[in-house]
């Protein structure tokens, strides 16, 4: 049995100032560094997701072609390669063991949408790793947090979301969101009641 915590899109376009930015986007970042450096050995693995949409082409109708309805259809954001799809600077990527890319020419919410670097799903690589519990924190909370959580509950994981370590688009979905996620079966947790060995 190991434990494994999500840090889900973290990205530059998903935090203040990006393409699609959150307020508290680059909070999340710094507050997720100082959480994992204050617990170095807590995790049997950290997994991080990004968006990583290709640049030609609509990514399956992810990006509009006019104006987004931003439901189904976003602004063009984490294109491959652009700064915007990478990590914000303020998540230690040396802290991340295995990352994962979702979105490549389709469109993509949750973590377990995506493959890691070797090409395994992201449901694979932590069944490999014997993980059976997973902390979710990162971007949006409202959208591919809520989705990765989700995820997670449905591959038969025991999910805790940390709730000051997310940002979410809008106060109401995002409330709704975790609901849904507590509804499901997720546990709803600040950082500091997290019992760390």
């Amino acid at each position: 049995m190991a434990r494994a915590l999500l840090i889900v899109d973290v990205q530059n376009d998903f935090t203040e100032g990006g393409a699609l930015g959150v307020r508290g986007g680059a909070a999340v970042a710094d507050g997720v560094t100082r959480y994992l450096r204050a617990h170095p050995h807590f995790y049997d693995l950290v997994m991080a997701s990004r968006d990583w949409h290709d640049p030609d082409g609509s990514n399956g109708g992810h990006f509009a072609d006019g104006l987004p309805d931003y439901v189904d259809t976003w602004p063009r954001h984490c294109v491959a390669g652009s700064p915007g799809a990478e990590y914000h600077p303020a998540l230690d990527t040396s802290l991340i063991d295995v990352h994962v890319r979702k979105g490549q020419g389709v469109p993509a919410y949750s973590l377990f949408e995506g493959t890691t670097d070797e090409g395994t799903s992201s449901g694979e690589a932590l069944a490999d790793r014997g993980v059976t519990e997973v902390d979710v924190v990162g971007i949006a909370t409202d959208h591919c947090v809520r989705a990765s959580a989700l995820d997670a509950i449905a591959h038969g994981l025991h999910v805790r979301v940390i709730t000051d370590l997310i940002a979410g688009v809008a106060v109401d979905p995002s409330a709704a969101a975790l609901a849904e996620m507590a509804r499901q079966g997720g546990e709803l947790v600040p950082s500091a009641s997290i019992a760390v060995a």
